[in-house]
């Protein structure tokens, strides 16, 4: 079993989604890239007890066993769909319960989807800044899709595919580092 572990979460909440497949087609990639286990997460894995917490300590066990799933993970993929030009608030209130050292140093891959072009700032607007706080280590490429790049919810087009591949080799790079970890400390 590999020691390396990829983790992704999905800021939707509604099955089957663009998003979720989206996130778990670059964790897979990834995973595949760096000899890692992959598992991929979305809002509605964290269950009921997720709205209503104000801390960590609030969530159900099942759900804090997800958190932790993320916390510990080599290295994560994040994406959400765009929502009014941001990300969903449950994706957001999520991370609002995450210590703010929990990330810190952590090889991110951000993404997200929306309806079109317009919502492709999102990525570099509303989700870098965001794991900008927890001072992860955003990967350089983001990656946004809109509806016309996938059919029946499979990713087609090859302008994205070349993205997640900039993507995925970059945040290789990263977990290859030895250092990497020492930022975390």
């Amino acid at each position: 079993m590999p020691d390396k572990r990829v983790a992704g979460i999905s800021g939707n909440i509604t099955r089957p989604s663009k998003t979720r497949g989206f996130v778990d087609h670059i964790v897979h990639r990834l995973a595949l890239n760096i000899g890692a286990s992959a598992q991929t997460f979305d809002i509605e894995d964290f269950g009921p007890s997720l709205p209503k917490a104000r801390r960590l300590d609030d969530l159900a066990p099942e759900a804090r066993y997800l958190v932790s799933q993320v916390i510990e993970a080599d290295v994560l993929v994040v994406g959400s769909p765009t929502f009014k030009g941001s990300y969903t608030g449950l994706f957001k209130h999520c991370f609002d319960l995450f210590d703010p050292r929990s990330l810190r140093g952590k090889p991110i891959i951000i993404a997200a989807t929306g309806g079109g072009e317009r919502h492709s700032l999102i990525v570099e607007h509303q989700l870098r800044p965001l794991f900008g706080f927890f001072e992860a280590l955003a990967m350089p490429t983001a990656i946004y899709a809109s509806d016309k790049d996938f059919a029946d919810g499979v990713l087609l087009s090859e302008a994205i595919h070349a993205r997640v591949g900039q993507s995925v080799d970059e945040a290789t790079r990263a977990v290859a580092r030895s250092d990497w970890r020492s930022i975390a400390a």
